[in-house]
């Protein structure tokens, strides 16, 4: 219980405390290239992350970051918890925002700086909705940002990883970027298996092989969805971690 107060009590006092950093990202010189731009951004809530897994007392092992190709890339990954999004931004060094569900978007201050790490929200209920948001995605990524997905929809809460919906592999293929598939197992440990308390647990992330853009491009969006899960799934099994 004491690591959840201490948890909302950050949270709220570091938002509070970020509003005249996320002023001054809003203010940034646009004429500052993309991936400086996004790396400046980056900063702010990575610290913030970073600080969210030491309250955590959580673990957090990383491996294959090398392999992340430079230039914009979606990042594909499974969901098993609330913890996935500050996992993955304390540890990836590639600045990166992420699409969401537009609920989302009523969380003060959250959202501004979402907005301002190019995140893009999604209305699951209107199709014509979501399908704008796609292609605002997209158009994310041709101007050089990039973005993660969680194809599953939903979170597995640590179970067996589910079926991946095909949008964002669309996406990945409508601008023409890789796709990078990475691994994450151990988040669920922290909160969903806890009756919603937060308790340490080791969490390790794998980055695969990316798959190229040329190939992206190639191959039918529902057989890239599946190809990808397969890569992500077999990552998965190659390991346990103990909570």
């Amino acid at each position: 219980m004491l690591r959840l107060i201490i948890f909302f009590l950050y949270m709220g006092g570091y938002l509070v405390y970020s509003l005249p950093a996320l002023s001054r990202m809003r203010n940034l010189n646009s004429a500052l290239p993309v991936e400086e731009r996004d790396r400046i951004i980056h900063n702010v809530p990575q610290k913030w992350s970073r600080t969210i897994m030491k309250i955590s007392g959580s673990q957090v092992k990383i491996m294959g970051q090398e392999l992340i190709p430079e230039g914009p890339v979606v990042i594909v990954c499974n969901h098993e918890g609330d913890f996935d999004i500050p996992v993955l931004l304390a540890s990836i060094n590639k600045p990166f925002g992420f699409i969401s569900k537009v609920e989302v978007r009523k969380a003060p201050i959250i959202s501004s700086w979402m907005e301002v790490m190019n995140c893009v929200f999604i209305d699951r209920s209107n199709r014509r909705s979501a399908i704008n948001s796609l292609k605002n995605a997209a158009m994310l990524l041709k101007q050089g940002h990039s973005l993660l997905i969680f194809p599953e929809g939903t979170r597995s809460r640590g179970g067996q990883v589910g079926p991946f919906k095909v949008g964002g592999f669309r996406l990945a293929q409508d601008a023409g970027v890789p796709i990078v598939p990475i691994s994450i197992k151990g988040t669920a440990n922290v909160f969903e298996k806890n009756g919603r308390l937060i308790k340490p647990a080791k969490i390790e992330i794998r980055v695969c092989k990316p798959v190229n853009a040329k190939l992206v491009k190639d191959m039918d969006a529902k057989f890239l969805a599946q190809e990808v899960r397969a890569i992500i799934c077999s990552s998965l099994s190659d390991r346990k971690i103990a909570s």
